[in-house]
C-alpha cells in the first residue's frame, strides 16, 4: 500500500527532489530552481533530505529521468525511507504510472501539485478554496487511474482537505460532477466580487504584484498600517486584501495580491481568474522585486509575462525593488562579458536610466518609504484628477510630511 499524504505533527514528512537541466537551462539555474522547491517544500512543513540532478536533451517520455538515475533515486529512498519524491516540473499520465511502478512505497509528486497544495493551505476565503479546490479537481482528474485506486490507498493533500480524502471520489464521473458544481459556484462567487468592484467603480485602485515572498504584504502594512498578514514563506498571501488608503486627502483603494512564481500551474491561473481581475482593473501597479535575490531579473519576468497573460501589461507601472538592506554587492571575475551592475547604486542607475518609474527602499526597515509615497501620490493624483477634476489640488512638495507627527498616510 502506498504510504498517505497524512501525519502527525511528530511525523515531518521527508522528501528529496529531482530536477533535470537541458541546453536551455544552466547547473546554476537549475539549482536555483531546487532551492525554491525546496521552500515550497519547507512551507508545506516538509523536509527535503537530498536533491538529484540529471543533465538530458529532452525529458525521458518514460520515467521522466535516464534509467541509472531513477536507480540512483530509488536506492536513496529505500535507505533512508524517504516518505516523498518530488519533480520540479509537471510530471505527465506515464510518468506517473511508470514512477508508481518502479518507486512502490514512495509517493510521487511534481511541483504543480506541491503548489496546489499550499494554496489549499493558505486559502482563507470561500472564494479562494473554491478557486483552488477547482484548480486540483481539474489538475488530478487526467491522472485520477494513476492517483486514485478504489479500495486500496488514498492519495490527497499533504495535510489538506479536497481531492482525494474519500474512496467515492475515484469514480471520474463524481469527478466531474464535483468540477461542474464548482464551476457553477465559482461563478456565484464571481459575480459577488463583480459588484463588489463596480462599487469601487470611482476609486482610484493600486494594486502590489510581484514574485512570491518579495514582501508586498510587509510594505502594504507600512504604506497604509494595514493589519495583514506577511510570513517569510512562500504564497504566505493567497487572497486578495483591500485596503482604503489616504494620501493627504487624496484617497485610493490599495490591494494586495497572490505572488506569482516559475512554473505556475495553468489550471490555478484560469481558477483565479477573478482573483488576477483585481490587477486587471486595477489602475496602478506597484511591481515589489525583491533585489536581494540572485535572479530577481528574471523573477521581474515571470512577473510581466503573467501580467501580459492576464491583460495587464500596459498599466502605470511603479518597480518598487524592495530588500536593500540585504542587498550584498556582487563581485564578478574580470574576464566575464557584459557584467550585471553589483551594486544598488549601479542598480539605481541602470533602471532610472530607463526611463522608468523606479524606487529603491526597504519595507522591513521602512528605509525610502517616503520617497515612495511621493512617487505613489503622484501617480495615483493624476488618476485621481481625472476622476474628480475640480477637486483642490496638492503639490506634494508643499504638503508637509513627518512620521513623528504620524500624519495619517
Amino acid at each position: 500500500m502506498k504510504k498517505e499524504l497524512y501525519y502527525t505533527e511528530e511525523k515531518q514528512p521527508t522528501a528529496v527532489l529531482v530536477a533535470v537541466s537541458n541546453h536551455q537551462q544552466t547547473a546554476e539555474q537549475t539549482q536555483e530552481y531546487l532551492d525554491e522547491l525546496a521552500f515550497l517544500a519547507e512551507t508545506m512543513g516538509i523536509k527535503t533530505l537530498k536533491s538529484f540532478t540529471q543533465k538530458l536533451d529532452k525529458i525521458d517520455p518514460r520515467t521522466f529521468v535516464g534509467k541509472g538515475k531513477l536507480e540512483e533515486v530509488s536506492n536513496y529512498v529505500k535507505q533512508y525511507e524517504v516518505d516523498m519524491i518530488i519533480f520540479d516540473d509537471d510530471l505527465s499520465t506515464s510518468h506517473v504510472k511508470n514512477l508508481d511502478r518502479e518507486l512502490k512505497d514512495c509517493l510521487v509528486i511534481d511541483r504543480s501539485l506541491l503548489i496546489l497544495q499550499i494554496f489549499m493551505k493558505r486559502a482563507k476565503t470561500a472564494q479562494a478554496k473554491t478557486q483552488v479546490e477547482l484548480a486540483q479537481y481539474q489538475y488530478m482528474l487526467p491522472r485520477l487511474t494513476n492517483l486514485w485506486t478504489h479500495h486500496s490507498r488514498q492519495r490527497g493533500g499533504i495535510g489538506m482537505k479536497g481531492p482525494g480524502e474519500t474512496e467515492l471520489e475515484t469514480d471520474k464521473r463524481i469527478i466531474r460532477d464535483k468540477i461542474s458544481l464548482l464551476k457553477k459556484k465559482l461563478e456565484k462567487l464571481d459575480k459577488q466580487s463583480h459588484v463588489r468592484r463596480k462599487s469601487r467603480d470611482r476609486m482610484v485602485r493600486v494594486a502590489l504584484v510581484g514574485y512570491t515572498n518579495v514582501g508586498k504584504s510587509t510594505l502594504m502594512q507600512v504604506i497604509g498600517k494595514a493589519d495583514v498578514f506577511a510570513e517569510n514563506k512562500l504564497f504566505a498571501t493567497v487572497d486578495s486584501t483591500v485596503r482604503k488608503m489616504v494620501l493627504y486627502n487624496i484617497p485610493f483603494l490599495l490591494t494586495d495580491t497572490v505572488g506569482f512564481i516559475r512554473k505556475l500551474p495553468t489550471t490555478l491561473i484560469e481558477s483565479f481568474k477573478s482573483t488576477l481581475d483585481e490587477i486587471v482593473e486595477a489602475d496602478i501597479l506597484l511591481h515589489v522585486v525583491d533585489i536581494s535575490h540572485d535572479s530577481f531579473e528574471e523573477q521581474i519576468d515571470v512577473v510581466n509575462k503573467t501580467l501580459a497573460e492576464i491583460g495587464a501589461q500596459d498599466k502605470t507601472n511603479i518597480l518598487v525593488f524592495n530588500k536593500i538592506d540585504q542587498f550584498t554587492n556582487k563581485e564578478y571575475p574580470p574576464f566575464e562579458e557584459d557584467n550585471p551592475p553589483s551594486t544598488i547604486a549601479e542598480w539605481k542607475q541602470l533602471y532610472m536610466g530607463k526611463d522608468e518609474k523606479a524606487i529603491f527602499i526597504s519595507a522591513i526597515q521602512k528605509e525610502n518609504i517616503e520617497e515612495l509615497r511621493k512617487v505613489l501620490f503622484e501617480e495615483v493624483s493624476k488618476k485621481f484628477y481625472e476622476i474628480f477634476p475640480n477637486h483642490e489640488k496638492y503639490d506634494y512638495n508643499q504638503l508637509w510630511f513627518t512620521e513623528d507627527k504620524k500624519q495619517e498616510s
